[in-house]
Order: structure tokens, then C-alpha cells, then sequence
């Protein structure tokens, strides 16, 4: 066991190193990628009721356009949609120097797809089916790592209201 799984395990989930809660930050946005109503609804839910903001894209396309925009954390995605992979998102954050995490939610990923997704700058990869309670802690991790790489609330985007 690494020892970052062992603090977690000691401290509990939603608690940093030093026992202090491990709150949602206000502004704080975070983009769902998916195709599927389904996955995305269940998804949205958990994400709610531990107080992020969340928005939709369906399609890889708008998620990219969203994404641009400067206006998102993290970003939650399936692999592959019809027009184009979780690879378009990295190239985007690349490419216009965006800070953002992106947290992969698939239901079939091989180990060898994982891994590299994982070496290309994909934050973690969730298996969409079993994963459910690991995906607001992997949120919440990837939202604190995008804010240390510099991806703050954008001042120019309209505050979202937290969910209630």
C-alpha cells in the first residue's frame, strides 16, 4: 500500500493531512462529457449532493468548446463518443495551456488503455459501474490538483449557483 492510499485510509476520505474537512471550493465547475442520459444523470446526482457544480456536453465537440472556455476544474468524460475520444481533451488543455483535470468514467477499460490514458495526463480513469462513491473523492482530488497547477474559477464567468 503507497503511502497516500495509507493516509486516506487513516484520515478518512474527505479529510486533508492535516484532519481539516475537504470542502467543495466556491466557483468551482466541473464538466460531464457523456452521451448516455443515464450515466450522466446518476453521475450529476452524486456530484450534487456533495455540493459541485456541474454542466453537460454530449458530445466530445461541444465538451471541447466548453472546455476552451476556461471555465472548468475537472472534467468527467467517457472515452470514446461518436466524434471523438478523451484524447481531443487533453490535446485542448495542451494546446491553449488549460489547467484542468480530466477524470475518465468508462464502463470497459482494459489495462493497457488505463495506462495510457494515465501516462497522457488523464487525472484517474473510474469504472462507471462500480465506482460510483470513488468519483466524488477522485473529484475532489483532481478539483485541489487542477487549483495548485494555477485553473481557479474563472473571474469572467458567471458564478454558478451550488447545487441544493
Amino acid at each position: 500500500m503507497n503511502p497516500l492510499t495509507q493516509t486516506q485510509v487513516r484520515i478518512g476520505e474527505d479529510m486533508t493531512r492535516s484532519g481539516t474537512p475537504l470542502k467543495v471550493p466556491e466557483g468551482a465547475r466541473i464538466l460531464i462529457v457523456c452521451d448516455d442520459n443515464s450515466d450522466t444523470d446518476r453521475l450529476k446526482k452524486i456530484l450534487q449532493e456533495e455540493g459541485f457544480v456541474t454542466e453537460w456536453a454530449k458530445s466530445i465537440t461541444a465538451g471541447c468548446q466548453a472546455a476552451k472556455s476556461g471555465q472548468f476544474q475537472v472534467i468527467v468524460s467517457t472515452p470514446v463518443l461518436s466524434d471523438g475520444s478523451w484524447r481531443r481533451l487533453t490535446d485542448i488543455a495542451s494546446h491553449y495551456d488549460l489547467e484542468f483535470e480530466i477524470i475518465l468514467w468508462a464502463r470497459n477499460f482494459d489495462l493497457r488503455e488505463w495506462a495510457l490514458a494515465l501516462n497522457e495526463g488523464v487525472f484517474d480513469v473510474l469504472d462507471s459501474m462500480c465506482e460510483q462513491p470513488k468519483a466524488v473523492e477522485a473529484t475532489k482530488r483532481a478539483l485541489w490538483s487542477a487549483y495548485l497547477k494555477g485553473a481557479g474559477p474563472n473571474p469572467k464567468a458567471a458564478i454558478p449557483r451550488k447545487a441544493a
